[in-house]
């Protein structure tokens, strides 16, 4: 019986519906297999002939997935919508981190560097100073990665096909590896807060622009898991 429960939660995710959904649904059938199995203990059958005798009430794993499958209402949006999630919704999520990100650097400026020009490096920060620039500084640098963690998280979880996430993935990566910022006050005389940002590729590093470098590395980074994933699922399906 657990392996009948997993094929068809397999299954289900393949088909679209969505995690949370699948649980509430396993759950209910697993309750009313005991129920059933008791039933059929009453009768006077054994354990194991109770349990199979359950199973067949219940019905087979197509007729049960079809109860689910058949209702749109269960999809998920990354299966209704994956043009959106992985693209607009992750884009979206960067650019609010990153808000919270110039926010900090720019109140820090503000409030610890007044009279300086730019608050990179102005001077020696230490304590509170120091701490609470680096935490806007972990919140640009860590939020693609984060993000491209997120997008392969949720296609391994839903079961999803490489397509949608790797562009996803491919988004997320450009937009970390070739954003550049900037912050001064003789620089950015028009700028919001003196801060801008602006995506290019950069010098050359070894022959190659460092926004192509670096985007490469937060590619790297995010898709080395759900690629693990993936030939982990391969080897099981093959074994």
């Amino acid at each position: 019986m657990v392996q009948s429960f997993r094929d068809l939660r397999e299954q289900l995710l393949l088909a679209g519906v969505a995690p949370r959904h699948v649980r509430r649904y396993l759950a209910e059938l697993y309750d009313h297999w005991g129920d059933l199995t008791a039933e059929e203990q009453c009768a006077g059958h054994s354990l194991e002939e109770a349990q199979t005798a359950a199973l067949a009430r219940l019905g087979t794993i197509d007729d049960l997935a079809v109860a689910m499958t058949a209702q749109p209402k269960f999809r998920s949006w990354a299966a209704r919508a994956p043009w959106a999630v992985f693209s607009f919704v992750p884009l979206s999520f960067l650019a609010g981190a990153w808000a919270v990100a110039f926010f900090i650097l720019w109140s820090g400026w503000q409030i610890f560097l007044p009279g300086a020009d730019t608050p990179f490096g102005a001077g020696p920060l230490h304590g509170f100073e120091n701490l609470y620039f680096q935490t806007g500084k972990a919140i640009y640098f860590f939020a693609p990665l984060i993000l491209g963690w997120g997008i392969g998280l949720v296609a391994a979880r839903q079961r999803l096909k490489a397509a949608w996430p790797t562009v996803g993935l491919l988004l997320i990566a450009a937009m970390g590896g070739t954003a550049h910022v900037q912050a001064s006050r003789t620089a950015v005389p028009a700028g919001f807060g003196h801060i801008s940002l602006d995506f290019t590729l950069g010098t050359s590093i070894h022959g190659l622009p460092n926004g192509l470098f670096h985007a490469l590395a937060i590619l790297s980074i995010t898709l080395l898991p759900y690629l693990v994933w993936r030939l982990q699922r391969l080897c099981f399906a093959s074994a």
